[in-house]
């Protein structure tokens, strides 16, 4: 969450951002607008001083600018909003105005023993944030020296932070998609949007590119989404850029307000999507046997293609979840990439009662996806096939066993983004671990909203068990899964895992066996619920449906009634690639 934040803009007109600063705002939000601070201390504060007006302090500020004369300086004034968390403390006009002072000398607008530093002036009219605003013209009649201006407030703020005892912001490392400017906040506010259209176009453009086969489909699919795509070309006839808009967004010449790739994120730019897609995709990897495949001597899963697919990528996020914990970190940063694609194709593909919440944990995942470990040599194509087929086999609905493998996949899912804060946190990448705890959170949330009915239809049918098949399964529990004792015992998630062992036996599986390979496929110390965990790798692993099959009462008799048993899954290696 944002502690003490600056955010850099750039104008031309002085009068208009006074009348702004000084107004009573959009919705009449701001209070006893007046000066904490200012260039020499004296600048006429019309908020404050009844004699003073606004065009008096627009001439003050504006002077060195008006001296120069035919050679006035393009976007001469500088605005930096400085705002505080509405968790923190209110700070005092004193010390706001030593933010204000701190920031314009960070940023390069007026140092401290300059007697030639630009004009300025700190404006508070709320409660939790400051206005700082500059003309940028120096008594010597040059332009301010403003390179890396934002950079440099924003690391004087935490300077700032620190001695004023605030929290602290995350450190970052520079690879952050560019945050939308105070100017694109207002108009998404006086238009009536929720949010400004730079947010919006940024997700757009990721549920695009995730599973995209080659830059052609990757446009194709920009342009079948209903937005404006303008494509750079060179000579050769190469496309060598590209640029969005959405069609409602416009200038005041009524022309299209388009946003380059790079302008939405760092890794949306169209030579970093082609090393993304560089790696083909498809139905599946050469050599890889297909679950559902005649051939490959398996089992057909249940359900219809849309459960298969997120069934199957379920099992591409466990292998990549596997690569985050014990592979190397180009491999790692790879699995990352992949992992989005299938967060973002799931925020659109699955039910509509979870996806603001997986559109939530796709933003925050995109952030955790980008750090300076370097991912371009590292194969991450099955987590991206599995997005390509997740979107190619259409919508998920929320009951039986579309409902449930959604569940399944979610619950995968939660464990990668844990697994990555944990790996960023590691490497210190701050930011980024906060991000995929976030994910986590959201996903969570998108969980228990689609988990809700198959894992209680499940938890009905293990306390419906006859009492020797219920005594069996909670013996294996008990011996198998320790970590679930205390706090799970007799709960709806250990029912649920009853059911589904009673469920695999009956089908021919050696309970004791399954769980343990189920297990051993990684560690469980940060599962919410080691049981519920558990409920859908142990369905994955036996092929059985992610929605009860049988009526209460009759799900795991004996194996001796359920006529031939199939072979028990041969236990695979922890590194091998594989089913999990």
């Amino acid at each position: 969450m944002d502690r003490l934040v600056p955010d850099v803009s750039r104008g031309n007109k002085t009068y208009g951002l006074l009348a702004y600063l000084y107004g009573p705002g959009r919705r009449d939000e701001h209070l006893d607008p007046h000066l904490v601070a200012s260039w020499d201390g004296f600048a006429p504060d019309p908020g404050r001083d009844p004699n003073a007006t606004l065009k008096q302090l627009e001439q003050a500020l504006d002077l060195r600018v008006n001296q120069r004369g035919r050679r006035r300086l393009k976007n001469h004034v500088w605005h930096c909003p400085v705002s505080l968390d509405p968790d923190e403390r209110l700070l005092t006009d004193e010390e706001w105005g030593e933010v204000a002072r701190r920031v314009v000398a960070a940023a390069g607008i007026a140092e401290p023993g300059d007697p030639d530093g630009c004009r300025w002036i700190a404006v508070r009219h709320d409660p939790r944030h400051i206005h700082i605003m500059a003309t940028i013209v120096r008594g010597d009649l040059r332009g301010a020296r403003l390179h890396n201006d934002a950079q440099r407030a924003q690391d004087e703020c935490r300077e700032i932070e620190k001695e004023l005892g605030l929290r602290q912001l995350n450190p970052g490392d520079k690879t952050a998609a560019k945050r939308p400017t105070s100017a694109e906040g207002h108009k998404a506010e006086r238009l009536g949007r929720p949010e400004p259209m730079r947010l919006q176009l940024r997700d757009r453009v990721r549920q695009a590119v995730a599973g995209a086969a080659d830059v052609a489909e990757f446009l194709g699919r920009l342009e079948a989404s209903g937005l404006l795509v303008r494509r750079k070309v060179g000579p050769s006839g190469d496309v060598l850029g590209y640029s969005v808009a959405h069609p409602d967004d416009r200038n005041a010449q009524d022309e299209p307000i388009l946003f380059s790739g790079s302008k939405l994120a760092p890794d949306l730019s169209l030579p970093r999507i082609r090393k993304r897609l560089s790696g083909a995709v498809g139905a599946g990897l050469p050599g890889e046997a297909q679950v559902g495949d005649p051939g490959a001597g398996k089992a057909r899963v249940p359900g219809s293609k849309a459960a298969r697919a997120r069934r199957e990528a379920a099992d591409a996020v466990d292998d990549a979840t596997r690569t985050i914990e014990d592979g190397p970190d180009e491999a790692a940063a790879a699995q990352l990439v992949g992992a989005i694609e299938i967060i973002d194709v799931l925020a659109v593909r699955a039910p509509a009662d979870t996806r603001a919440q997986l559109l939530a944990a796709a933003r925050a995942f995109e952030r955790a996806s980008r750090s300076h470990v370097r991912a371009e040599r590292a194969d991450n194509r099955a987590v991206r096939t599995a997005a390509r087929q997740l979107l190619s086999d259409g919508y998920a609905g929320n009951r039986g066993e579309d409902g449930g493998t959604v569940a399944m996949l979610l619950s995968a899912l939660i464990l990668l983004a844990i697994a990555s804060a944990r790996w960023h946190s590691a490497r210190s990448h701050a930011q980024q671990a906060a991000a995929a705890s976030a994910a986590a959170e959201q996903l969570r949330a998108a969980y228990a909203t689609v988990a809700a009915r198959p894992m209680a239809a499940m938890a009905a049918q293990g306390r419906s068990l006859p009492s020797p098949v219920r005594e069996r399964q909670d013996a294996v529990i008990r011996a198998k899964l320790p970590e679930a004792q205390a706090a799970e015992h007799g709960g709806n998630d250990w029912d649920a895992l009853a059911a589904t062992l009673a469920e695999a036996e009956a089908a021919g599986h050696d309970p004791a066996a399954l769980l343990e390979q189920a297990r051993d496929r990684r560690e469980l110390g940060t599962a919410e619920s080691v049981t519920a965990v558990m409920v859908w790798r142990v369905r994955r692993i036996a092929k059985l449906s992610a929605a009860p099959s049988a009526a209460p009462g009759k799900a795991g008799a004996h194996p001796k009634s359920a006529g031939p048993a199939a072979p028990a899954p041969a236990p695979q290696r922890r590194g091998r690639p594989g089913r999990s």
